[in-house]
């Protein structure tokens, strides 16, 4: 009657563990269609496409040899990712770790003595055992921390890829807002040359009473102007060039660069099916591991509730058994086995699977806002690239007009049907509107970068 009582006992307690040997799986109620919106259809998500943007190596998005240069330079050693690949590493070895649990651990402990009673013989006593112990895994506790390590490994080598994207694409933008500023500012040395050139022509006219000093005041302020911005854009080159360097790991110094017109883009993207987004993107899958981790520490809260089966025993060499002093030693051998159940601690366990379910809860509505600001991002940058491309053909017409009207204007300010102050509001529209230009040249660039990294580009080598 006692045994059939025993193996009840044992089968319950089987029948109600085998949830904690179920490896983690997705929740069904997590929704991963629909992420992001087409840019056509104000109400309508993305169809299947059969490539994704996102899939693409940097080098054949970023063609430019002096960006890809610096890239493989930030890829080598940027701070971040370099700590970022310590955490894999540190990853591994806690891999490692609970592999080795799964082993029996074995000691070493020899020990000596010589002693002597009442001035006599000298006796010499030593032991030297070998001792080892192995915890059965009957309950998944081992089998639950090692998925858990494997699980914290994947999740840092997502972090690792997530960093990576990052840096791509912080060194790209950087290094595109440097042919942003380079552009804008040999536009407006080049207005500045042709202000100079007015003031001059405006004192010469003076001189020759065809005009007034009204007109020489306002062609020297808008010169005045003009060379009051230059100063600005230097030094908003000199802080985006320290910052492309401290991307690159290095001391703030010049950086060689080519130039924005030279920049070739895709100009036509693939973004992929959400569930691809799911698989690509580095911080959703660093979200989902985190889920992961929690599911498998609940795992382990819950093994807690049972036996812990350890078996262990010892063996070596000795010369003193029950007071018998025996040279040469003997071998002497014993084996243990040992069950504990946890009675008191009971309550604590109680309370650490109440902790793990709500923290297995909390990493769930990360990974589901984490889908949502992927889709978000995705979305974003769809709608950035598709508004920067439409206002593009809208500038380029803004800057034809403002060159012919410039143009007009200098001609009948020549024959004397126009005033100087029609010839500079012309000359500063045309600014206006080349500058303008520059800025969304680099607005598509970075909406390029952004969909890149927001598909999660780059994030292999």
């Amino acid at each position: 009657m006692k045994k059939q009582i025993l193996f009840l006992l044992c089968a319950t307690a089987l029948l109600s563990s085998c949830h904690i040997y179920k490896s983690y799986d997705r929740p069904e109620d997590i929704q991963t269609a629909g992420l992001y919106r087409d840019t056509l259809a104000t109400g309508d998500t993305l169809a299947a496409d059969t490539a994704n943007f996102g899939n693409l190596p940097w080098r054949e998005v970023f063609t430019d040899p002096q960006l890809q240069a610096y890239i493989s330079q930030g890829l080598t050693d940027n701070t971040d990712l370099q700590t970022a690949i310590l955490k894999v590493k540190e990853s591994q070895a806690a891999l490692l770790s609970a592999r080795l649990a799964y082993a029996p651990s074995l000691g070493l402990s020899p020990q000596g003595t010589l002693s002597s009673f009442d001035k006599g013989a000298a006796t010499q006593t030593y032991s030297l055992p070998v001792t080892a112990s192995w915890e059965v895994d009957l309950f998944g506790k081992l089998l639950n921390a090692k998925r858990n390590a494997q699980t914290v490994l994947l999740q840092s080598q997502a972090y690792r890829q997530a960093v990576q994207t990052q840096i791509i694409a912080a060194i790209a933008n950087t290094y595109y807002t440097l042919l942003m500023l380079d552009q804008q500012m040999i536009i407006s040395e080049q207005t500045a040359d042709i202000m100079k050139r007015n003031v001059e022509t405006m004192r010469a006219m003076k001189e020759a009473a065809m005009t007034n000093e009204a007109a020489v005041s306002q062609s020297e302020a808008a010169y005045a102007q003009v060379l009051a911005s230059l100063p600005a854009i230097r030094q908003g080159i000199r802080e985006t060039e320290n910052a492309l360097c401290m991307l690159l790991k290095q001391a703030p110094q010049a950086v060689k660069r080519s130039t924005l017109e030279a920049q070739k883009l895709p100009s036509t993207f693939s973004v992929g099916v959400p569930l691809q987004l799911l698989s690509n993107r580095p911080d959703v899958k660093a979200a989902e591991m985190a889920l992961a981790v929690t599911y498998y520490n609940t795992n382990s809260a819950r093994a807690a509730f049972y036996p812990q089966i350890i078996i262990s025993g010892s063996a070596g060499w000795v010369n003193s058994a029950g007071g018998v002093i025996m040279n040469p030693g003997k071998l002497l051998a014993s084996a243990i086995g040992s069950l504990t159940q946890p009675l008191f601690y009971r309550g604590t366990n109680i309370a650490r699977l109440k902790i793990a379910k709500a923290q297995q809860e909390e990493a769930k509505l990360a990974f589901e806002q984490t889908l949502l600001n992927a889709g978000s991002e995705v979305s974003n940058a769809l709608s950035l690239y598709q508004t920067t491309a439409d206002k593009a053909s809208a500038r380029a017409l803004q800057v034809a007009s403002a060159q012919k009207g410039s143009e007009y204007t200098k001609e009948l300010f020549t024959l004397g049907t126009s005033t100087y102050l029609e010839v500079l509001s012309a000359e500063q529209a045309l600014l206006s509107a080349r500058l303008s230009q520059v800025s969304d040249t680099f607005d598509e660039m970075q909406a390029v970068v952004s969909l890149y990294r927001a598909l999660g580009g780059g994030r292999e080598e």
